[in-house]
């Protein structure tokens, strides 16, 4: 099984058990809804992808990530969040894609998929760019995405008559890990800036008393 598959997997396991309840609010999203389109990503991954002259699409790795980033989009707080959320997802496209250039076509010789760095790294740039939680998964999700995208056109412009391939193999794997680090991450900071903005208010609290 793949680590994106397991990280699926995982994320069942904590809906479940009601620890994503917070993440799931602050995205629109209840428990019922979130699990199902886990479900539909896990399953969506395993059928035969769709093809559309030179693009093949997966149905896990692609089409239902970018539509629940849709969703996403239209239940965004403001029009400044989704302006934030596209700029985030083209710069963490952008990165994706330079890191990309770096590395061989064919990984197999590699120590290591490479498409676990475009992950993190569309991840973590999707958290400094997209603040809220809707907004990082969109810009995680759809870089990974829009950096596959790129990187065919780019060689269709060369000439390359290449299939275009979104969201399939281990591009699966890039999307899933870039949504949740962006999201986990986003959770991270704002729970330490609570923790934070609760241990200020207490001094301020125990100042206040010892004055008086």
């Amino acid at each position: 099984m793949s680590l994106g598959m397991i990280l699926l997997v995982v994320l069942t396991l904590l809906i479940l058990f009601g620890v994503l309840q917070r993440v799931l609010d602050r995205m629109a999203l209840t428990d019922r809804q979130a699990l199902f389109l886990v479900a539909l990503i896990f399953v969506g991954g395993w059928l035969p992808d769709l093809r559309l002259g030179m693009v093949s699409l997966n149905i896990g790795g692609a089409l239902v990530p970018f539509g629940v980033c849709v969703y996403l989009f239209f239940h965004a707080g403001t029009g400044k969040e989704r302006i934030r959320c596209l700029i985030a997802s083209v710069l963490a496209a952008a990165v994706i894609y330079v890191i990309s250039l770096f590395f061989p076509a064919d990984p197999v010789t590699m120590p290591f998929d490479p498409m676990i760095l475009y992950g993190l790294c569309g991840g973590i740039i999707a958290w400094l760019m997209g603040r809220s939680r809707r907004s990082a998964f969109i810009a995680g999700v759809l870089g990974v995405i829009l950096a596959d995208a790129a990187t065919g056109v780019v060689n269709w412009s060369r000439g390359i008559n290449q299939m275009l391939y979104l969201g399939g193999a281990g591009a699966l794997d890039a999307v899933v890990l870039s949504g949740v680090t962006a999201v986990m991450l986003c959770e991270l900071a704002g729970e330490i800036a609570e923790r934070i903005a609760r241990g200020r208010t207490s001094g301020s609290t125990l100042q206040g008393g010892q004055r008086a």
